[in-house]
């Protein structure tokens, strides 16, 4: 029986990501961005509400996921799915739109005065931080792509050696002991870590995914608990925002609690929640979930497009500057969204 809520969970993270990268424009921690305007308190909330989790919550759902697309492809199958899905996508992305994000970067944060096609020259020469802020290489956000396609491989070869070796049986843990399971996050967290992204944490995350949150009991443990662990998790993130933007306390252990605090429970809450209020499906829902995994690919470019067009109009007011680009995006992301699931050429994106 298909786990709706896993759906359902999946696309509705994918929706905030246009928010979420409007609001990188005003960072106050000084991070590279494609276009940057100004530090901004308030709009980076958003980034550091969000950050500690979201991400971290669609490793686990797919380790979830994974857990049932096996026991219904073989291993070859599932492997070609995995190139299919994952890494054509990641290619051609990094090679036809993040030229086009960085020459707008460069142009915008550098005065860059070439036209794009030169810019193509650039891109694949100039490696610096990899975040493309300054035109040079960067992987955008297709890091979550080429990461789960790592991760998927890395997760298989673990799984196999784990059937050829120890008898599989579903795990089923008390509630102290799913708590607990976060404990190991912030150890992992600087291992194989490439601009803050950690290959190990986010495996730890799929493979917990796989083998104890894809077990009804489990879920069903959390779906009790969800407001309790709600409550802490958004706790933990306000606290986490205070630490992290407003306070001048110098508290980095704290601020490190808080932060991995939010990324378990909350993700722990969502889970609980998802499953007793969004296991459902319907024609919205499937549209959205049919469509999410190209929202991905595209919405980025959609908002430093509208960012850059909009700056010299709105740079007076950072509320327009910020709820345009993102009303805008919505609505692109969308449009190549339906071009994708209706142009045969793209249809690998939807």
């Amino acid at each position: 029986m298909r786990k709706h809520y896993i759906d359902n969970l999946r696309w509705m993270v994918i929706l905030l990501l246009i928010p979420y990268h409007a609001a990188m424009a005003w960072n106050v921690w000084g991070e590279p961005n494609y276009i940057y305007f100004e530090g901004n308190a308030v709009i980076s909330s958003i980034v550091v509400f969000l950050s500690p989790y979201f991400m971290p919550l669609m490793f686990l759902l797919a380790g979830i996921s994974t857990k049932f697309s096996l026991q219904k492809r073989t291993v070859r199958q599932y492997i070609l799915e995995r190139l299919k899905k994952l890494l054509v996508p990641f290619a051609s992305g990094t090679i036809f739109m993040m030229p086009l994000m960085t020459y707008l970067a460069n142009k915008f944060n550098y005065g860059y005065t070439g036209n794009v096609f030169p810019h193509y020259t650039v891109f694949f020469t100039r490696f610096t931080d990899l975040t493309g802020a300054d035109g040079g290489f960067s992987v955008g956000q297709f890091w979550f792509i080429l990461y789960l396609f790592f991760i998927s491989l890395i997760a298989l070869g673990i799984i196999l050696l784990q059937r050829k070796m120890i008898p599989q049986k579903n795990i089923a843990l008390s509630l102290a002991l799913i708590c607990l399971l976060g404990l190991p996050l912030p150890f992992f967290g600087d291992l194989l870590s490439i601009g803050g992204k950690s290959l190990a944490e986010y495996t730890y995350i799929f493979l917990i995914g796989f083998y104890i949150f894809s077990n009804d009991c489990v879920i069903g443990k959390i779906e009790k608990r969800k407001w309790v662990f709600l409550a802490v998790g958004v706790s933990a993130s306000v606290l986490n925002v205070y630490m992290f933007i407003y306070s001048n306390m110098q508290a980095p252990f704290l601020n490190t609690i808080a932060k991995y605090v939010s990324e378990w429970f909350m993700m722990l809450s969502l889970l609980g929640i998802g499953k007793r209020h969004l296991n459902f499906s319907g024609k919205i829902s499937k549209y959205l979930s049919k469509q999410s995994y190209a929202f991905y690919i595209f919405h980025f470019i959609w908002v430093v497009w509208f960012q850059y067009l909009l700056f010299p109009v709105y740079s007076g007011n950072t509320s327009l500057l910020y709820i345009l680009p993102v009303l805008l995006s919505y609505g692109a992301t969308w449009l190549c969204c339906e071009i994708c699931s209706r142009v045969h050429f793209f249809s690998f994106l939807s």
